[in-house]
C-alpha cells in the first residue's frame, strides 16, 4: 500500500462545461468522485483530500501565451472578437461562459497534485478533472482550453525537478504536451494511441517518426495503433515500450494522462479496450512509479465520452490502484441508482466486463511497439 495518496476534489471544475450537446460532459468527473466515495476510498487512512484554486497568470504563462490567456478570458466573458484564431468557435471548442476560470481551475487542480507530490505530502496524487492534453501554447484544441498536464510539468521543472516522464494512454495522441516540450531534453513524452490519419482521425499526429526536436531527439516516443486494437495487443504494446523507456530515462516524477476513450463502447474512437486493460495498466504504472521515481506519480483524467457507463469505473480503478485498495467487483447500489437516474438508462453493475475478441490489426502491433522502442534506444543511450 502506498503510504500517502492525494485525491484532488475540485467541485469548481464543473463549470468546465461546453454545453449539453457537447461530448465532454462534466458529470463524468463528478460521478468519478462519487464512485470513489461510494467505495470508501476517500476514507482510507493513507488517502488525503486535496483542494484546488484558480491557477494564476504566472502559472498559466509557464506554457500559454499572454495573448491566448487574454483572448480566452475576454471570449468567456462575452466580448466580441476574432476568437477563431485562438481555436474557439463552433465544433470542438465552442465559447462558453467563464472559459478562463474553468480552465484555470483545472490547471490549478493538477498543479496542486504536482505540489503535493513534489513536496512529499503525497507519493501519488490524482486529479480526475485534468488531462486536457490537446491545448497548445497559443490556442485551444480538441475540447481543451488550457493544457494542465503541460503546465504541471513546467511547474515541476521550475521547482527544481530535473527530469519528467509523461505517459499518455488516451486514445488520441497527446499532441499538446508533446509540442510544449518538443525540444526540451528534460521531458520525455510517451503516447500510445489510435493512429489513422488516412481517415482523418484527430489529431492526425503521433507517428513513429515523431521523436523530438534537434536538441531533444528521442524525447518523444509514439506508439501508433490501428483501429480495432483490443486488450491483449494494447497491453503488449504498453508493456513493450512504456516501462523500458521510462526506466532508461530515469525521471524524478512520473506524470500520466489516463484517458479512457480507448474503451470499446466509446463513441469518438475505434479501439476495443475493456476495464481489464485499465486495471492492468494501473498496476503497471503504479509499479513503475515506485521503481523509477521513488513513488512520485501525478495522474490526471483525460478523454472518455461514455460519461456514466465507463469513465467513473475506469478512473476509480486507477485511483484504487494508487491507494493500494482491492475493489469489490459489484458497484455500490446507491451509485448505480443515482447514475441511472442521471443517464435515464441502465449502467453496468460490475467493474469487470466480458473480453473482446482480438482486433484485425492486432498482429502488426508487436512490430509497431518494437519499432517505437528501438527508435528511442537509438537516440537515448542509457544514462543520457
Amino acid at each position: 500500500m502506498s503510504e500517502r495518496v492525494g485525491l484532488v476534489v475540485c467541485p469548481q471544475a464543473k463549470i468546465y462545461d461546453h454545453g449539453l450537446q457537447h461530448p465532454l460532459r462534466p458529470e463524468r468527473v463528478l460521478l468519478t468522485w462519487e464512485l470513489i466515495e461510494a467505495y470508501g476510498l476517500d476514507m482510507l487512512p493513507n488517502v488525503g483530500r486535496l483542494g484546488c484554486e484558480l491557477a494564476d497568470l504566472p502559472t498559466l504563462e509557464l506554457v500559454h501565451t499572454p495573448a491566448f490567456i487574454d483572448a480566452t478570458t475576454r471570449a468567456g466573458h462575452g466580448e466580441e472578437g476574432a476568437w477563431g484564431r485562438f481555436g474557439y468557435g463552433p465544433g470542438d471548442n465552442p465559447i462558453f461562459d467563464d472559459m478562463h476560470e474553468a480552465g484555470a481551475f483545472v490547471v490549478g487542480a493538477t498543479v496542486e497534485a504536482a505540489r503535493a507530490v513534489w513536496s512529499g505530502e503525497a507519493e501519488h496524487a490524482f486529479n480526475a478533472a485534468g488531462g486536457l492534453h490537446h491545448a497548445m501554447p497559443d490556442r485551444a484544441s480538441g475540447f481543451c482550453v488550457y493544457d494542465d498536464p503541460a503546465v504541471a510539468i513546467a511547474w515541476l521543472l521550475a521547482q527544481g525537478a530535473g527530469r519528467i516522464a509523461y505517459v499518455d494512454v488516451d486514445v488520441h495522441h497527446g499532441d499538446g504536451v508533446q509540442a510544449c516540450f518538443w525540444n526540451d531534453p528534460r521531458v520525455l513524452t510517451v503516447s500510445i494511441h489510435e493512429y489513422a490519419p488516412e481517415f482523418g482521425f484527430f489529431p492526425g499526429t503521433g507517428a513513429l517518426d515523431e521523436r523530438g526536436g534537434p536538441d531533444a531527439e528521442g524525447s518523444a516516443v509514439n506508439v501508433p495503433l490501428p483501429p480495432g486494437t483490443a486488450d491483449d495487443a494494447w497491453l503488449d504494446a504498453f508493456r513493450t515500450v512504456i516501462p523500458p523507456v521510462v526506466r532508461r530515462f530515469r525521471p524524478d516524477v512520473l506524470v500520466t494522462q489516463l484517458g479512457c476513450d480507448t474503451h470499446v463502447s466509446d463513441p469518438l474512437a475505434h479501439l476495443r479496450l475493456t476495464t481489464r486493460a485499465y486495471r492492468e495498466a494501473a498496476a503497471e504504472l503504479h509499479g513503475l512509479a515506485h521503481e523509477a521515481t521513488g513513488g512520485r506519480w501525478v495522474a490526471t483524467g483525460g478523454g472518455g465520452y461514455q460519461w456514466a457507463r465507463v469513465v467513473p469505473r475506469a478512473w476509480t480503478t486507477y485511483f484504487a490502484e494508487m491507494a493500494g485498495a482491492e475493489l469489490p467487483d459489484d458497484l455500490p447500489e446507491g451509485w448505480i441508482e443515482r447514475t441511472e437516474f442521471l443517464l435515464r438508462a441502465e449502467v453496468p453493475v460490475t467493474m469487470s466486463e466480458p473480453a473482446e475478441s482480438p482486433g484485425r490489426g492486432d498482429a502488426e502491433i508487436p512490430m509497431i511497439a518494437r519499432a517505437a522502442l528501438e527508435r528511442f534506444l537509438e537516440a537515448a543511450p542509457e544514462g543520457s
